[in-house]
């Protein structure tokens, strides 16, 4: 449904609302599956946006409606009492992404602020386990929601990093920052993860993408364990060799979040990877050449944008994601074949994988809506054309 349809509906079922706030979803654009690994990432923040609309107030309360779960004919309230705020035992449950947000709030200023409750609305663009970030621009539009209700004053920096503290902290999912540092901050932005965390800025507005939803779900609680475990094997096996130069293992840890992974390069550590087990070498090879890659695309971004260099970075990324860290599936390579064949100039999985969207760098609309109708004709579930959006906001324009 259209997003001035939907809300003119809000109006019409709920009434004028108190407050409304939106925060976008994003692409996954270069160097994925690389911020839980302290590592830079480039996310572009996308014009597919989360909207929250406050309906009225209630005291001690808050509730949850979710327009795109009662579409879907799926469970889509929920209500908590703000002094006791506790998380489903269902990891999944859509409510527990709002609590473990308000919970964090609640505790940084305490309960008194919190008399006032609210009944919410919530409608969102962003296609659910796509590889797009639905959860995150669910916590951040959210959080900005009550950031301005209560009066929170949160700059962009604290805004994301509360949510992504709710998700990995409160809610124990093992993710990075990506997501809500994208959706906080907007655009496209290079993430430098490592505490203190640091965003800068990229010049990306003039771009356009094609995002093509495979319709094939995925959980990022599954997969990033996994990957984590694999790499900690080959790390300690690394360690374990008598060889292993003493400037290498310095850098090392068997922590996939604690090695140096910025001052490696893949051709000092490949003779001594032949030696790890081969699933634990794929992993770690992809990491450091996804990481050399990115840092030559941010080159070629702020120096002089170069299209087709661009596109070729891409491509090689989605290869790695395919070939070294096993997160492509024989369907989302066909849909690839067809975008690359429709005139899509680079395109790679945005997200975990094994499902989730593909998204393509396009010369113009006109070829993206080729690329979409391709794709959508062999099995694809919907499509998008995107551009460069601003982060979090209060208001719905």
């Amino acid at each position: 449904m259209e997003r001035e349809v939907v809300i003119k509906n809000i109006y019409g079922e709920f009434g004028k609302p108190i407050l409304a706030s939106s925060a976008p979803g994003r692409i996954d654009f270069l160097n994925t599956h690389q911020d839980y690994k302290g590592l830079p990432v480039v996310p572009i923040a996308v014009n597919l946006r989360t909207y929250i609309f406050a309906v009225r107030k209630i005291k001690g309360l808050i509730r949850i409606i979710s327009l795109n779960l009662r579409e879907e004919n799926q469970e889509y309230i929920d209500e908590f009492e703000i002094p006791e705020i506790e998380l489903d035992p269902d990891k999944k449950y859509f409510g527990n992404y709002f609590r473990s947000v308000f919970k964090l709030i609640r505790d940084r200023v305490g309960f008194k602020k919190f008399d006032n409750g609210l009944e919410i609305v919530v409608y969102s663009e962003v296609p659910i386990g796509s590889g797009m970030a639905s959860s995150a621009a669910l916590e951040v539009a959210f959080a900005k929601l009550l950031d301005e209700y209560y009066g929170l004053w949160m700059d962009r920096y604290e805004l994301a990093e509360l949510c992504y503290r709710a998700e990995r902290e409160v809610m124990r999912i093992p993710c990075g920052r990506l997501d809500q540092y994208s959706s906080s901050f907007g655009y496209g932005i290079v993430l430098y993860p490592r505490e203190p965390v640091r965003v800068e800025p990229l010049k990306l507005e003039k771009v356009f993408f094609v995002v093509v939803d495979s319709g094939i779900r995925h959980s990022v609680a599954d997969i990033h364990p996994r990957r984590q475990r694999e790499i900690n094997d080959g790390l300690r096996e690394l360690l374990e060799l008598p060889d292993l130069p003493e400037d290498i293992r310095r850098k090392l840890s068997d922590r996939y979040d604690k090695v140096q992974w910025e001052e490696l390069s893949y051709s000092e550590l490949r003779e001594y990877l032949e030696k790890v087990n081969p699933l634990s070498r794929r992993r770690i090879a992809y990491t450091l050449l996804a990481n050399e890659s990115t840092t030559e695309a941010i080159k070629i971004i702020k120096e002089k944008l170069d299209v087709s260099d661009l596109a070729r970075i891409i491509n090689y990324q989605h290869e790695l994601l395919r070939d070294y860290y096993d997160v492509s599936l024989p369907e989302i390579e066909e849909l690839r074949n067809v975008m690359l064949k429709t005139g899509a100039l680079g395109v790679k999985i945005s997200g975990a994988g094994l499902g989730g969207c593909l998204i393509g760098l396009i010369p113009s609309i006109e070829v993206g809506e080729k690329v979409i109708s391709e794709a959508i004709s062999i099995g694809a579930k919907a499509g998008w054309i995107v551009s460069p959006d601003e982060g979090a906001r209060i208001g719905v324009v």
